[in-house]
């Protein structure tokens, strides 16, 4: 049963750090040879990321250098803050720009938050109870009775989840108005030690919010003045084989601990394309019918393995590089700052949101337009 996104809010945090920056701050507090300097230097050329907004001011990195430092006593830096502390910053930071973003969404679907029934919040960079669920429902003045999933840890395919979570929400309920939420923070598991499979993320990781208004089937009939931008059909998943050591997310004592090998690229031109077309004929659909590819930009050599996987034209994937370029990869947040600078350039029929995670798992979505 399909469900209408009929809102749709974005929120960019509200430090800013160009690349260059970002590179100096690694190349400092990270490496310790001129051959780790002249790899990351290279990492950072090709991450397809010009500047990043994040919650907390990227200088702060030179101040735990400093301080691990000055209590090491080899004097060579350590790990940064503990995991307790970088949570306590998440719980600091999420709350306002979840609230910032799910505001929009709302103003955008012309509701009011005494509308809405249930809370869908997406994140894999924090964790928090009572947190940034129980704060949207309290900040935003949300009845008591709201019903609320937290859809944790997924990684950048989380909005998916979510938005299979949306579409079962509204097919039990048809008179749901769903909200739900992406807020990642991954500036604050910044990786203060060399790993080279490690420190890709302080080349493209950013911080920012996204959300979406739904609502089911009856919805639209009551409230005939709520416009729908789209159609939530379907969603699907692969889980690509052989590849678990490729791509993971762990929890350490100094931060959340991101690996993204180089062989995650290759992995997605060998597997995609045949899933793809398993799924989407499932749904009646060929390749070549999909109007609109909205692909989460893990970073160039993804979106380049997208593109070659399902012979896709470049323009398919070009927002998806801008919001790379302008934002960086703020994880599950990402595709739908990548679904609001498409309303753009509006089109009819059928979409792709794509994206993938820890497995490696391929996500998808087919939106209607």
């Amino acid at each position: 049963m399909t469900c209408s996104i009929i809102g749709l809010g974005t929120a960019q945090a509200p430090e800013t750090v160009s690349q260059e920056d970002a590179l100096a701050l690694s190349s400092e507090v990270i490496c310790e040879t001129e051959k780790q300097k002249r790899l990351l230097r290279t990492l950072f050329h090709k991450s397809g990321v010009s500047s990043r907004r994040t919650v907390i001011p990227y200088e702060l990195g030179y101040l735990w250098h400093k301080s691990d430092s000055e209590s090491n006593e080899s004097g060579t830096g350590g790990n940064g803050p503990t995991t307790a502390q970088r949570m306590s910053l998440y719980r600091k930071h999420a709350t306002p720009l979840a609230l910032a973003s799910a505001t929009s969404a709302i103003h955008d679907a012309a509701v009011l938050p005494g509308d809405i029934t249930h809370l869908v919040t997406v994140s894999c960079t924090g964790f928090a109870a009572p947190g940034v669920d129980i704060d949207l429902i309290q900040l935003l003045g949300m009845p008591s009775t709201t019903q609320r999933v937290h859809v944790g840890y997924m990684g950048c395919h989380g909005a998916i989840n979510g938005m299979r979570t949306v579409q079962g929400l509204a097919a039990a309920d048809p008179n749901a108005c769903v909200l739900m939420c992406c807020v990642e923070l991954c500036s604050l598991h910044f990786r203060m030690r060399w790993d080279l499979d490690g420190v890709v993320g302080n080349a493209l990781f950013a911080d920012g919010s996204g959300s979406i208004i739904a609502a089911g089937a009856n919805w639209e009939t009551k409230h005939p003045h709520s416009d729908s931008i789209c159609q939530i059909e379907a969603t699907g998943a692969c889980l690509i084989e052989d590849t678990n050591d490729e791509m993971s997310w762990h929890i350490g004592d100094h931060g959340f601990q991101m690996r993204l090998t180089s062989g995650v690229p290759d992995c997605i031109k060998t597997y995609l394309r045949a899933w793809i077309c398993q799924w989407l004929n499932s749904q009646g659909l060929k390749i070549e019918d999909i109007q609109r590819w909205i692909v989460h930009p893990g970073g160039p050599r993804i979106l380049d393995a997208v593109e070659e996987a399902l012979n896709l034209p470049p323009k398919q994937t070009q927002v998806s590089r801008e919001v790379l370029n302008d934002l960086g990869n703020m994880s599950s947040a990402t595709v739908l700052f990548v679904m609001e600078r498409n309303q753009s350039q509006p089109i009819e029929g059928p979409a792709v949101v794509l994206a993938f995670g820890p497995g490696v798992m391929a996500e998808a979505a087919l939106l209607r337009y």
